[in-house]
């Protein structure tokens, strides 16, 4: 799978035969917001491909910032009732609105109107169990990797239960053996790259019951800019130890360039804060949080992004996208081929990362080559046409699976 050109499939037509396989209502559901940006834009795309087919019944979602998709589609959850435990800690509150949206999601599927449901890991334990009685198809998206990250884990020790006056409090949250579950009960997962399938692959699960699915970028707000006149490096993405923030600092340090600049577009954590003190240099610009990522990425020269988990991250499209040169790893997904859109690097490897810095540095011919060749590879391969065209594919061998 990675390196393939994923040149888009057809777009679908609903023939009569393509009607008996397609689905006729489908219930999405999404601890998330429907349009917006990250998840929120998945989201959206996600529902135009059922809406823009004539077979999106209802989706339920925490919030409906769009208007192509009419609201009498969309379950809103805005103003849900859990905010009454917003002062617990997060994981306690956050694990409470999950299982909310689960319930109102599996009471949904309970009426029998649905003939397919979608959803994301963590998000539909219940509503799965539901699905699995009615005989309803189920889909699951995985938004990272299998819960135990590639590692075969010896079956744990149930653990003792909690004291009766905390274990409500222990319900809520999320654990290993709900995600297990999940995975067991759909008819489908969602995987974003290779490395996401190989965390899945080693635990035996069947690749009929894999369904790679990258994702999409708006190729027209996402273009090339203006190249600056020095050597400008530039991360996207929140500043925490998970993406590799502490890596590129540390190389940055050791190279000292002349003429260079490394842009940080992102939250800084306070993980991120203890390596800008120690690896500071003049030349670092922290840009902090952005909505218009776009704005940085198009002025840069390369996109840095070490990450050392991820499903497929989407700054690796948009910055594709702008026609940036990446120096990233397999674990960040699959856009990137090795010395052809970019580098690619094992995570932790500050040494390797500082030599394909280098790499970028000294050759201005390699970025203009790797410039052309990141923008073409989107635009051929990762548009949210070509999202929405494999989506329906999927949808089509989940109904199949179903028969």
């Amino acid at each position: 799978m990675v390196g393939e050109t994923l040149n888009a499939p057809p777009l679908l037509r609903r023939t009569t035969e393509e009607s008996e396989v397609l689905p006729r209502h489908l219930l999405y559901s999404i601890f998330a917001r429907i349009g917006g940006s990250g998840l929120d834009t998945d989201a959206f795309e996600t529902l135009r491909a059922s809406y823009r087919g004539g077979f999106l019944g209802r989706a339920v979602a925490y919030d409906n910032r769009q208007s192509e998709i009419p609201a009498r589609y969309i379950h809103s959850l805005r103003w849900h009732p859990v905010r009454l435990i917003s002062f617990l800690d997060r994981p306690y509150y956050y694990g409470a609105k999950k299982k909310y949206l689960d319930w109102i999601a599996s009471r949904h599927l309970a009426t029998g109107r649905y003939d397919l449901f979608h959803s994301w890991s963590g998000d539909c334990l219940q509503s799965l169990r539901v699905a699995r009685k009615l005989g309803i198809p189920s889909i699951v998206e995985i938004p990272t990797w299998h819960r135990d990250r590639g590692k075969v884990v010896a079956d744990r020790a149930p653990s003792a239960p909690p004291a009766a006056d905390r274990r409500w409090k222990e319900n809520l949250l999320q654990t290993r053996e709900r995600f297990l579950e999940e995975y067991d009960l759909a008819t489908l997962l969602f995987v974003l790259s290779e490395k996401a399938a190989d965390t899945f692959r080693v635990q035996g699960f069947p690749e009929e019951k894999l369904f790679y699915l990258p994702r999409g970028v708006d190729v027209e707000r996402f273009r090339p800019g203006v190249r600056p006149p020095i050597f400008r490096a530039v991360f996207s993405g929140a500043l925490i130890e998970r993406k590799g923030i502490h890596h590129l600092l540390e190389a940055w340090h050791r190279l000292d360039l002349k003429d260079a600049e490394l842009w940080l577009v992102g939250s800084v954590h306070d993980e991120a804060k203890p390596h800008l003190q120690k690896f500071w240099r003049d030349n670092i610009r922290v840009v902090g949080f952005a909505r218009d990522v776009e704005t940085y990425l198009s002025q840069g020269t390369v996109h840095i992004f070490p990450s050392q988990c991820e499903g497929s991250a989407k700054v690796v499209y948009e910055a594709a996208a702008c026609g940036l040169p990446q120096i990233t790893t397999r674990e960040a997904g699959d856009v990137v081929n090795d010395g052809v859109e970019g580098i690619i690097i094992q995570p932790g490897n500050v040494g390797e990362l500082a030599a394909a810095i280098l790499e970028l540095y000294r050759h201005p011919e390699k970025v203009a080559r790797m410039s052309e060749a990141a923008r073409r590879r989107v635009v051929d391969n990762f548009t949210w046409d070509h999202f929405r065209a494999r989506l329906l594919i999927a949808y089509q061998k989940a109904m199949r699976i179903k028969r």
